[in-house]
């Protein structure tokens, strides 16, 4: 029995994946984006992650070179933003002056 080959594109980048999360102020989407931004990805060549603001939405994509990549990168980055998003909720933003 012979299995279906796979053919990779010339840039080697084929799994892509797209998600935003609308956190209702553009002020909880930044906290959310400083703290994720500093981890980084652990191996960059095969995984790239870019986050961005747009509004109240913080917008993530991700490009790896294999599916499994792809899903464990993902994995970890929601994980990570499930914590993080019930630490913004819990303890809400500061106000400028407060401690």
């Amino acid at each position: 029995m012979a299995a279906a080959a796979f053919t990779p594109s010339s840039t080697g980048w084929d799994f892509k994946c797209d998600f935003e999360v609308d956190y209702g102020s553009e002020e909880r989407a930044s906290i959310v984006y400083k703290t994720l931004s500093v981890d980084k990805e652990l191996q960059p060549d095969k995984v790239k992650r870019e986050m961005a603001v747009s509004g109240s939405k913080l917008v993530v994509h991700f490009e790896a070179v294999e599916a499994r990549f792809l899903r464990a990168s993902f994995s970890a980055l929601v994980d990570l933003m499930v914590l993080v998003t019930k630490l913004v909720e819990e303890y809400g933003e500061t106000k400028e002056g407060s401690p």
